[in-house]
Formats: structure tokens, sequence, C-alpha cells
């Protein structure tokens, strides 16, 4: 089981950002906020973020991601509550290959599928907007991050 991330989080807290982003207007033009970014038709807020990979040591770097992944799963059970169980776990690969052969992908889902392997994904229910949560671990220089999303634009 996951470590100290999961003693000292506070899902609450997670949720509550999350609930925030659904209520709140979208800004008209890429803009950057407290604790994430944003743009036309969507939020990406970082939750949590851990140190990144040491370049000496890899076992800190495997527990803090196993810690995140633990975490997102955690919001996820929640998440699965209050809005119906997630669809199955969604992967970025074939959004990062569409990339590849020079497809537009719309945001969020082009800055998402660089940083994430896989997404949680949930429906809109009547706030219209899609959530997906994920962990930002793909940048082995960058630090762990627990991100969300929550969007008005349907997956690609």
């Amino acid at each position: 089981m996951a470590t100290a991330l999961l003693d000292d989080m506070d899902i609450a807290e997670y949720l509550a950002v999350i609930d925030r982003l659904c209520a709140r207007d979208f800004p008209a033009a890429q803009d950057r906020f407290d604790p994430g970014s944003a743009g036309p038709g969507y939020f990406i807020a970082e939750l949590a973020t851990r140190p990144g990979r040491p370049a000496d040591d890899a076992a800190p770097c495997e527990q803090a991601v196993e810690d995140a992944h633990a975490l997102k799963e955690a919001v996820s059970q929640v998440l699965d509550i209050r809005r119906g169980r997630h669809q199955p776990p969604w992967s970025m690969l074939t959004l990062r290959v569409r990339a590849e052969r020079g497809e537009q992908i719309p945001e969020p889902w082009s800055t998402v599928s660089v940083r994430t392997d896989e997404v949680d994904l949930w429906e809109p229910d009547a706030s219209g907007r899609w959530v997906a949560v994920g962990v930002a671990d793909r940048d082995e220089d960058d630090d762990i991050r627990l991100l969300a999303v929550v969007t008005e634009t349907d997956p690609p």
C-alpha cells in the first residue's frame, strides 16, 4: 500500500478543487491559475506534486510513482461514488501516435496525452463536463503530479 503520500493527503480538498472547476466559467484564452492551467473549454489542475526522479537513485522515484497512482485510485473511488463508475482506464498512447502522425488533438487532451499514460474518465453529469484524473510521470526530469482535468471537450 502507498506510504506517506496517502497518509498526508486531503482527498476532500482535491475533490473540492474538481467541484469548483466543474462550476467555474472557462477562460476565453489560455491562462495559468492556482493550481494549474486553463484554456477555452478546459482546466488542468495539479492536485498534488511529489519530487521527480533523482539521477542517482531510482528507488525513491518508484515509491513516489506508486504513491501517486495510489492517490489517483483513492480520488477515483470517491468520484465513482459521486459521478458513477468511471470508464476503463483510457490510454493516452493512441492520442500520442495520432499527434505524431500530424493529427491535431484538441486541448486539453493534447497536453494530457504527453504528460500521462492513462486517465480515469467520467462522462459529463449535470455540469456537462468531463472529468479525468491521471498521474503525470512521463517526464523523467520533472516532478510527479496528480492531475485533474475538467473539460467540455469530448475525448477524441
